[in-house]
């Protein structure tokens, strides 16, 4: 090698060392922190009271801080092993408490007299992960109604965390037992029952609504190591990122289609009979369709899944309210609890109750209640 090729190489090495300093720098000063950060919950044995936590506070909307010496003392029982490794990794925390029914809010008493009974059913989205009870979409909800027509509305959430089909229709029936005259479900993607061999194919372990692989549970969060270069966590968040959505969303799309007709027939056989079962009773089911808050920006991923799904229930005569419309154009990552839990947030569920206000309404004038 000649002396004019090493020089030649050691300038393009420098070169190339100096545009990943560079780069490092810019990556450091913007703020960017790798995304292995953890999320966690804390659950208490009767699960009556159940925290979600996040390990920052980037919309400054937590307002439970684990480390502080209050909320110690307030919530420490709930894991008295784990809770200073979840206050160090995932200290930002929001309350959940449930009453009997295990459904989020105070018990649910007898009904009035010339009140309409909504009760809202559904899985995380519903019950609001991550988002303050008063803020989920049912309460708002409930005070537009109530604010429309005083005196007149009764809403509550029967929202419950990782229920999808056919459990989902187990709830259905501890709502019945509460008598409704309107069941809003607010249905997401994820809901539909799955056949065996559909279930099997899933083999990644994170999705589009929450990233369950740095959830910490009972084990030691990921340290960096000696060298810790945020060029390389971005590389690889994004990369991660690309295989993430590019899996999930060919599996969300072929949950609806042939690869898992069988329990995709299922689960419109669950909405018709849940229908069917309001309108014996002389009320009304209505299917709050909500979309994932991804690619709301410019073409959502999912258009073909939200015209299947309203295709199934028009033929099946079932009211339907797709919330689409009422995130469409907005930057996703807004509505988005924290970057590691795509849940939507207080932000988000307030425009689902806007959007749902007339429906209800519209819907309740057809009930005696």
């Amino acid at each position: 090698m000649t002396a004019e090729t090493r020089l030649r190489l050691g300038l393009v090495a420098s070169s190339v060392v100096l545009t990943v300093v560079a780069i490092e720098v810019a990556l450091r000063a913007s703020g960017y922190a790798p995304a292995f950060k953890s999320t966690a919950l804390l659950v208490s044995r009767d699960g009556r009271l159940l925290l979600d936590c996040y390990p920052t506070n980037p919309r400054g909307y937590f307002a439970l801080d684990l480390r502080s010496a209050g909320t110690r003392a307030a919530y420490r029982h709930l894991a008295p092993r784990r809770y200073e490794a979840v206050a160090s990794r995932a200290p930002w925390a929001v309350e959940f408490r449930y009453n009997s029914s295990r459904f989020r809010g105070d018990e649910i008493g007898p009904r009035r007299s010339g009140v309409r009974r909504v009760m809202v059913l559904g899985d995380s989205f519903t019950e609001g992960q991550g988002v303050k009870e008063d803020d989920t979409y049912p309460r708002v909800l409930g005070r537009l109604l109530e604010s429309a027509e005083p005196g007149r509305w009764a809403v509550f959430n029967c929202g419950r965390r990782a229920t999808d089909f056919p459990a989902l229709l187990e709830v259905f029936g501890d709502v019945l037992a509460l008598d409704p005259d309107l069941v809003v479900y607010g249905m997401v993607l994820n809901d539909a029952d799955q056949s065996p061999e559909f279930r099997a194919r899933q083999t990644f372990v994170n999705d589009l609504i929450l990233d369950h692989g740095h959830m910490l549970i009972g084990r030691p969060a990921f340290e960096p190591g000696l060298i810790d270069l945020r060029l390389l966590s971005f590389v690889r968040d994004r990369l991660e990122t690309y295989r993430i959505g590019r899996e999930t969303t060919r599996w969300y799309r072929e949950m609806y289609g042939p690869p898992n007709q069988d329990g995709w027939r299922r689960t419109q056989a669950y909405v018709r009979d849940m229908d069917a079962r309001m309108r014996t009773r002389g009320g009304r089911l209505l299917v709050a369709s909500w979309p994932l808050l991804a690619g709301l920006e410019s073409r959502y991923p999912f258009e073909d899944v939200a015209r299947e799904i309203a295709r199934s229930l028009a033929a099946g005569g079932v009211a339907h309210h797709d919330l689409l419309a009422a995130f469409r154009g907005r930057t996703s990552e807004s509505l988005w609890v924290h970057p590691v839990d795509r849940h939507p947030n207080e932000i988000a569920h307030r425009l689902a109750a806007e959007s749902l206000v007339a429906v209800v309404r519209r819907i309740g004038a057809e009930i005696q209640p």
